[in-house]
């Protein structure tokens, strides 16, 4: 009979202990919007006092009388700044309510990306969708550092030990272990400072707070955040951050031997997602020659005036090139028991085409939500106007530029390409081009269908 009466008190004890958490949770919650709240609406304040003198500006221009340029100009400027603050608030609270998710939700497993391309097969442009995303924390081209490095040791590196240390510094950033890299920068970091930190400004996780410090005007930021004014990088406060998102990815065209992975993809601390992205070579070397012009001044010269024959090294480096991106490319699609699961092939034209369907697919496969914020990048920046199509912009009318370069290639250049990657191109869904007017005719697809399996 006494068990019986102490257990109904021991539940009421429980309940009342849990009501008690609640009450403190929604208070700390309460509090933290509060002080979020004000300090984002003295923000907005400072720019609408700005906006106040709008109407000033707009009566001396209907005026007879001439009125000086800059208030047209005050006006409009305080306007894109209202915009931006907006924009900054927007994503501001998207992350704190990540935060606050991650602190009553189950977060689910931490899933860990590896975006493995070469260059100019639109990395950069694929790595945004994950940068895109507030949980991830993604950096890009992290390998910069280490292959600057490694190539100016004494006698240099070989291709396997490059891709051994490659693949171990990999593996640490992939443990949000971002002290690796001061190894490897110069000059080297002081007080885990530096504001040498190749493109900075391409993860979003190294340009919001709390990593974003306040600035220092004496400092030079060679690599600096593109929205906002930031301190030199605190590795330190990088590392937190990575260990605090959900996830983690990388981008990097600095590792092509998938074989050389196996001890990431095996390791129980990682759960390993491979994207290998490719891209038709004949656009490749295109995109290359124009944005690396003085590295292909032998193919530039030989393409428009035949005087000076091709050098056999470099079809030798582009035969080698295709090679390598092919080897292990069969590699993930043979399905080893490592990789089963954990490799999914992408070409560069397929995303062009349907940038958002192949943005699910990416996400889906690597286990990962797509959010509103990654949707909304895509449809903005995948109509892009003519202006926006720089050589190294994200910001592209993709549907019409991945196919561009059929139109300005020699076709003796593009023989050289199919004799050289011929095994790569068959492999990929790439066909071959027989003559110059099949080449330049927008009608004849260069393209196969993209094959189910590319997906492991």
């Amino acid at each position: 009979m006494e068990i019986r009466r102490a257990l109904p008190q021991d539940i009421r004890e429980l309940l009342h202990c849990l009501k008690m958490k609640s009450k403190y949770a929604i208070l700390l919650v309460f509090v933290i919007s509060i002080v979020i709240i004000e300090k984002e609406n003295n923000f907005i304040s400072r720019v609408s006092d700005k906006l106040k003198q709008s109407p000033q500006a707009l009566a001396e221009a209907n005026s007879t009388e001439p009125s000086p340029a800059p208030a047209k100009n005050s006006s409009l400027a305080s306007l894109q700044e209202l915009d931006a603050a907006f924009s900054q608030l927007r994503s501001h609270l998207y992350n704190i309510t990540l935060q606050l998710a991650g602190d009553t939700a189950d977060p689910g497993p931490r899933r860990h990306v590896l975006l493995m391309a070469t260059t100019r097969t639109g990395s950069s442009f694929v790595g945004e969708f994950f940068n895109q995303q507030g949980s991830i924390f993604y950096l890009f081209e992290p390998l910069w550092h280490v292959e600057k490095t490694v190539n100016f040791l004494p006698g240099g590196a070989s291709a396997v030990g490059s891709a051994l240390v490659y693949r171990d510094v990999l593996k640490q950033l992939l443990l949000c272990d971002l002290y690796i890299l001061e190894n490897f920068i110069s000059p080297v970091p002081e007080g885990h400072l530096t504001p040498f930190l190749f493109r900075r400004g391409s993860s979003h996780s190294l340009c919001e707070e709390p990593v974003c410090t306040p600035s220092t005007k004496k400092v030079f930021e060679k690599y600096y955040c593109k929205n906002r004014r930031c301190g030199p990088l605190n590795i330190t406060l990088a590392a937190e951050a990575c260990r605090r998102k959900q996830h983690v990815a990388l981008k990097t065209v600095r590792i092509r031997q998938l074989e050389f992975l196996q001890p990431l993809v095996e390791d129980p601390r990682l759960d390993l997602r491979i994207i290998q992205l490719v891209r038709d070579p004949r656009a490749v070397l295109a995109s290359r020659m124009v944005a690396f012009s003085g590295k292909y001044e032998t193919w530039k010269k030989w393409a428009s005036e035949g005087e000076a024959p091709l050098r056999e090294e470099e079809v030798q480096r582009l035969r080698g090139n295709c090679e390598s991106i092919r080897v292990s490319a069969e590699l993930g699609l043979r399905r080893p028991g490592w990789l089963r699961g954990r490799y999914m092939l992408v070409r560069y034209e397929d995303v062009a085409r349907a940038p958002l369907q192949k943005a699910r697919e990416m996400f889906r496969f690597a286990g990962l939500p797509l959010t509103h914020q990654v949707e909304e990048w895509i449809g903005k920046n995948t109509q892009a106007p003519p202006d926006g199509n720089g050589v190294y912009s994200t910001c592209k009318n993709s549907s019409e530029q991945f196919d561009k370069w059929r139109f300005g290639m020699p076709f003796k250049l593009a023989q050289v390409v199919q004799d050289a990657c011929g095994p790569a191109m068959q492999l990929f869904g790439y066909k071959l081009a027989s003559s110059p007017e099949a080449l330049a005719n927008r009608s004849f697809s260069l393209l196969e269908e993209a094959q189910p399996a590319w997906v492991t």
